[in-house]
């Protein structure tokens, strides 16, 4: 494994220790934002420091032409991104790691409260990056 494997590491296994902990809560069926709002709770509970709906602006050639929210940002290191589908997609990952290129945060984790809880632990270092 390289240094990436571990980036965060130890705050990625306590956000999916809340993740777990509000599926087996709150099990499968409900709507996204309810599922946020748990985890809000849940992670402010274990003392982190998270904000819901962070904006993201996307730049092209140094102007603004869009902007994007990311349901959590936690402790300003890692992009949660939410779900609850079926079964995770390809652009669900795409999002999550344009959620990334767009920002100087370089983990994300996108969750699924689905039938079955899932989840992706996606990995964009700065250096990988064009600001």
């Amino acid at each position: 494994m390289t240094n990436e494997n571990f980036l965060h590491s130890t705050l990625t296994g306590a956000i999916l220790k809340a993740f777990y902990k509000v599926y087996n809560t709150l099990g499968y069926g409900f709507l996204e934002k309810v599922y946020e709002n748990a985890m809000m709770i849940e992670l402010d509970n274990m003392f982190f420091h998270v904000v819901q709906q962070q904006p993201i602006k996307v730049f092209y050639e140094e102007q603004v032409i869009g902007k994007y929210f990311a349901d959590l940002l936690v402790e300003n290191k890692v992009i949660v991104e939410l779900k609850a589908c079926k079964t995770l997609a390809p652009e669900h990952e795409a999002q999550l790691l344009n959620y990334l290129r767009a920002t100087e945060i370089e983990v994300g984790l996108l969750l699924n409260f689905g039938e079955e809880p899932k989840h992706r632990r996606l990995i964009m270092t700065n250096d990988k990056k064009i600001f």
